[in-house]
This record gives structure tokens, C-alpha cells and sequence, in this order.
């Protein structure tokens, strides 16, 4: 945007995402600290006072989206670089120097807080971006008024009906062929400030002296350790109180100097702990081989709250640890999973000024409905299913659950209730069935071993069901493998066991084959459950395998092949049977055979169908 001050060629150059809006802007903002403002408040005592004002204020961006957007006009005007008409600027206590060049284009027909700015102190509002069957109105902000995806340009010229990214490249063309402006990527990085006021952290390694300034502490006296003895009395650093700490010799002239006592963040050493694992007694630096050998990290979990810090931060770290040759990987995490909430129930009194007290699940009796609290009997009010948490006093006490069921049920439950990405709903009853499933597996495992022990199955002869249980065994095996290596979803991998539970419970006879197979499908199981219930898992392993260590089960292909398989049978599209064919029946043979069952024959009445279509290795539907 130019302009002339003081008798000279000047620009006022401004950061935007949004040049297809270009045509609406009605004025443009300065940051206080722009030397557009501080020019202006050379002659103006009241804007001076404001821009001083602007100065008090917090320039994070949290803070800075709630607060009071003010303003004042500076009096000066820049052109509009495409359309010529003089613009006014004010100095806006939103802008941030930091952003760009510390000032803003403001398009208060389509930015909400350029909206409401406008408003407060009756400035233009101009449409240029309009959206089908939509209505622009200024009694008040509307979502569509931003809408990149759906919006295009009116009232703005030869760029009318352009959308988005065809207006932005249009526009961006003119004005570089006007030398007003160029398309450019914008990182919104700032500096990190790491030092702390506190105990707690790595020491800055420097050294403060009167004569030679800021000293780096010599290599030789690295790391500078933390007095151990210090009592933070919540007043203050308690370093600034140890003068054996902050008294010391300067390392370059000998004299008296200050040793430094703000602490690192502790990001900076919880940023890269992951790298230093694979080589935690290398004393020659930050890292040895050995950290190429096991990065990247295969496998990160973590709550999702660290997904703006600690990962960002860890990334960082990272790829300066990569250019500085102590790391060949590009990233530190290779995958990553953010596990859910655990989420319970809530009940809680509220006092005559409003005040809620919260109770926990475990002091409440739920009975016809009805929420009553077990020390006094009295209604309490249930607040809902959130998070648990001690504010909320919603929260499970896993000793309690333990001391009850056992460490192997809690840990069933919490795996079984919810894939690990998603919230998990805390439940009694959740709990008791975890419980009832161990009791089972346990007392299957108990009575199959009071006949003997015997070997697991290894070939012979089989009865169809017997056949058909080894089938669903190793296809158990395979599921749970992929499940829990690959795709991370316990709960699948125990729902998978507990069917294949149900399959063995079915099984009859107690001759030597059958039982071998009985063996086999119980040595799997509880091979399979292991990762989740290692306790009761290594309890039954020794009882079933006397002196063998528990290993995981391999898949017998030659078991999963299927000599026959079993199709639904349809009539005009409705489930009317079953068939059984050779697993290699071709197409005519399939036909033949659904024709022949008697469910066919019962609608047939003996005439023939239309058509009989076969989906392969699912169903027939015949079309009479």
C-alpha cells in the first residue's frame, strides 16, 4: 500500500491469507510498535497515550483473542494498490509486530474481528466475496462471510466469479506486475524463551562478571549441578538465596561473578530423553552411535495434550540433532497413537450460593432411577459422564479394583471396553464380565487338566467339529497377531478369544485326539491373552506345559484350509437357507447344488428360474 510521509515515497507492506478479499478492504491496522504509529504520535499527544497503552497489553495470542479490540485513527492514508483509493490506518492493539510486518489489511466484510472493529467505530463494510443463496446483511456476523470453500468474488471487478485459489493467483499476478506485492510462505515461528524462575530445571550454564560480561561456563565444569538441600518456600528462585550456589570465580578474569540461577524449561531436556535412552552411559556428549541403531522410535503413545509441546518440541529437537550429525533419521516418532479418556459418571449437591459438591460413583446407591448418596441416604444429582478427575471426584481407584478382582481383570476390562484412541466408559458392570471371562477360561483350563495332561494336537484324523474348532483357532491366531502388532486394537484381539472360548465350550468327547485339540486351542488362548493378563496367563501356561516357557502360537496354515464352505441360500433376495459345497466347486456346480437343496425345491414348485446368480464364497439367489 503507498504512501507519502514527509515528502518521501513510502510502503505500507502487509501479511494476508486471504488477497482474494483485497477489493473490500476498508482501512489497515498497525501494531503499536510500527513506525507508522510511532510517526503519527509525533504530533498526536492522545494517540501517543494509546499506543503507550497497547504496549501494557499481552501479546499472546490466547489472550489477545478475548480481550477488547481498540483503536485510533493515526490521520494517515495509504493507496489501495489495485483499486487507487486512499485508505485510512490505525493503530489496532490486535496487531502483533511480530505478524508480518506488523500490520494488517483489514476486509471487515469477510474477518469476523474486523467485523466487529468496524462496527465499534463506524468504519465501511464491503462485500466482495458472496456464496449461493446467501444473503449479506450488516446486522450482525454470519459463518458463510468467511467462507473460502464455497465463496466467490463480486463486487470486485475483473474478478468477479473467481473462487478462492483462482482469485489469489489473479490478484497476486497483478500486483507483482505492478511490483506491489508477491506471493510468500509465512512461518508463524517465534522465539522460545527457555530460561524459568525456579529450582527446578537444568541450570543455564553462564556466568555474570562486572569486567568480562557473560561468561560461558568452561567445558571442563559441565554439568553445574543443583544444591540438593534447597526448600522452595513458594517466595521466589530459593537459588537467588544460596550464595555457595550463586557466588563464584569468573572463568576468564578470576574475579567475583554471579553465577546465573534462572533454569532451563524443562522441555529442553524432556524434548530429546527418548535419543539419550539408547545411550544412557555415553559421558562424551549428548549422544553415540548407538542412538542410530534404535531411532526412530517406533511407537509413541501419549495424551493428546502433548500433541502442540511435547511432540512439536520433540520434532525440533530432533531435526537439530540431525543437522548437527548426532542422528541420521528425519523423525523422531515413526507412529504415533493418542490413547482416549477414561470417562465415569457423576453426582454432586449444589449449595444454596451455587457451590457443587461432587461425590464419588463409589459412595452412590443407583436404585429405580434414582441417585442416592450411602453415608446419609439423601438424593444427589447425576451430572453426566465426563472425564475422571479429582474436581469432578469421578474417579476409579485401581488398588480397590485390584484388591477385589485382581490386577489381570482390571487390565482386561480397561483393554476390552474401547480401542485405546477412543474415550473409554468406566463400568461396574464392565468389570464384573471381565471377571466372570477369567473365572471361565480358568475353571475350561482346570477341568480339562483333572484327565492328565496331554500333548497339543500335531496331525491325525479329525471329527468335522474338532476340524472346524482348529480352523477358527488359527484364524484367531492370525486376527490377534495383526490386531495387537499392527493395528493396535486390543479389544478386537480379546473379543476374538472370547469367541473362540464359546467355539471350545461346544466341543465334545474326551478321546485322546479330542482332547489334544482341546490342549492345543487351551495353550493358544492363554498364550494369546498373555500381553493383556500376564499373570493368570503365566499361571495356566505352567499348569498346561509343565516346564515349558510360554510362547506365542504359530499358524498352521494346512489347518485353515476349508474343504467345504457353507453359502446362503436366497429366493428372489431373501435369506430362505444354507448349502454346503466343496471349497473348489466351480460355478455350475454351486448352481446345481442350490437347486437341488430343499429350500430351492419348496419355491421352485418344479419350474425352472429365471436366474441363479453366485457371489463366490457368499451366497446364491435364485430369481424365480
Amino acid at each position: 500500500f503507498p504512501y507519502q510521509l514527509d515528502g518521501k515515497d513510502e510502503q505500507l507492506w502487509v501479511f494476508t491469507t486471504r488477497a482474494d478479499t483485497i477489493m473490500g478492504v476498508t482501512f489497515c491496522a498497525v501494531a503499536a510498535e510500527h513506525p507508522l504509529a510511532t510517526r503519527a504520535a509525533q504530533d498526536n499527544p492522545e494517540l501517543a497515550a494509546f499506543i503507550n497503552e497497547c504496549k501494557q497489553g499481552s501479546v499472546a495470542e490466547a489472550d489477545m483473542a478475548t480481550m477488547e479490540k481498540k483503536g485510533m485513527d493515526t490521520g494517515f492514508k495509504v493507496t489501495h494498490p489495485l483499486t487507487g483509493e486512499q485508505v485510512p490506518v490505525w493503530v489496532g492493539n490486535y496487531v502483533l509486530m511480530s505478524y508480518g510486518e506488523g500490520a494488517v489489511m483489514a476486509v471487515p466484510a469477510h474477518d469476523e474481528r474486523d467485523f466487529g472493529f468496524a462496527q465499534k467505530y463506524k468504519l465501511p463494510i464491503k462485500q466482495v466475496i458472496g456464496v449461493e443463496n446467501e444473503t449479506f446483511s450488516l446486522d450482525g456476523w454470519q459463518e458463510w462471510y468467511g467462507d473460502k470453500a464455497r465463496g466467490r468474488c463480486v463486487n470486485s471487478g475483473k474478478y468477479d466469479g473467481l473462487g478462492y485459489e483462482a482469485a489469489i493467483d489473479a490478484i497476486a499476478a497483478d500486483l507483482a506486475a505492478k511490483g506491489l506485492g508477491e506471493k510468500k510462505t509465512q512461518f508463524r515461528l517465534r522465539d522460545w524463551g527457555i530460561s524459568r524462575q525456579r529450582y527446578w530445571g537444568c541450570p543455564i550454564p553462564i556466568i555474570h562478571c562486572d569486567a568480562c560480561g557473560d561468561v560461558p561456563v568452561p567445558a571442563e565444569q559441565l554439568p553445574v549441578v543443583l544444591p540438593e538441600d534447597v526448600v522452595p518456600d513458594g517466595s521466589g528462585n530459593p537459588l537467588n538465596k544460596r550464595a555457595d550456589f550463586v557466588n563464584c570465580a569468573c572463568p576468564q578474569c578470576g574475579g567475583a561473578a554471579r553465577r546465573e540461577t534462572d533454569t532451563m524449561d524443562t522441555f529442553v531436556e524432556s524434548s530429546w530423553y527418548y535419543a539419550r535412552y539408547a545411550c544412557p552411559d555415553f559421558d562424551g556428549g549428548m549422544l553415540d552411535g548407538r542412538a542410530n541403531q534404535w531411532l526412530p522410535v517406533d511407537q509413541y503413545i501419549g495424551g493428546i495434550e502433548h500433541a502442540i509441546l511435547h511432540l512439536l518440541y520433540a520434532r525440533f529437537f530432533h531435526k537439530l540433532m540431525r543437522d548437527e550429525g548426532l542422528v541420521a533419521s528425519d523423525e523422531p516418532f515413526a507412529n504415533l497413537l493418542t490413547q482416549g479418556m477414561v470417562i465415569a459418571d457423576t453426582y454432586y449437591r449444589e449449595a444454596a450460593d451455587g457451590k457443587k459438591t461432587w461425590f464419588n460413583p463409589a459412595d452412590v446407591e443407583l436404585r429405580d432411577g434414582v441417585a442416592t448418596l450411602k453415608t446419609d441416604g439423601q438424593p444427589v444429582i447425576v451430572g453426566g459422564t465426563e472425564k475422571m478427575s479429582k474436581s469432578k471426584n469421578n474417579g476409579v481407584d485401581p488398588q480397590a479394583l485390584i484388591d477385589q478382582y485382581g490386577a489381570d481383570t482390571a487390565r482386561l476390562f480397561t483393554m476390552f471396553a474401547a480401542p485405546p484412541e477412543q474415550s473409554l466408559e468406566w463400568s461396574d458392570a464392565g468389570v464384573e464380565g471381565a471377571h466372570r471371562f477369567l473365572k471361565r477360561l480358568w475353571k475350561m483350563a482346570y477341568e480339562h487338566m483333572q484327565s492328565g495332561v496331554v500333548v497339543a494336537f500335531a496331525g491325525g484324523e479329525l471329527s468335522d467339529a474338532a476340524k472346524t474348532l482348529r480352523r477358527q483357532l488359527h484364524q484367531t491366531i492370525q486376527k490377534v497377531s495383526d490386531d495387537i502388532e499392527r493395528r493396535k486394537q486390543f479389544n478386537t484381539a480379546i473379543a476374538a478369544v472370547m469367541e473362540l472360548m464359546n467355539a471350545l465350550a461346544k466341543l465334545e468327547g474326551d478321546d485322546v485326539v479330542t482332547r489334544s485339540v482341546r490342549q492345543e486351542v487351551l495353550e493358544a488362548a492363554v498364550a494369546l491373552l498373555a500381553p493383556i493378563v500376564p499373570h493368570i496367563a503365566e499361571s495356566l501356561y505352567a499348569e498346561l506345559k509343565p516346564g515349558a516357557a510360554l510362547a506365542w502360537p504359530a499358524v498352521d496354515e494346512a489347518a485353515l484350509v476349508q474343504d467345504e464352505i457353507e453359502l446362503m441360500l436366497q429366493v428372489n433376495g431373501k435369506l430362505r437357507g444354507q448349502i454346503r459345497v466343496a471349497a473348489a466347486a466351480d460355478k455350475a456346480a454351486i448352481e446345481a447344488a442350490a437347486l437341488a437343496s430343499d429350500a430351492a425345491q419348496k419355491y421352485l414348485e418344479g419350474q425352472p428360474p429365471k436366474k441363479v446368480v453366485v457371489v463366490p464364497g457368499r451366497l446364491v439367489n435364485i430369481v424365480l
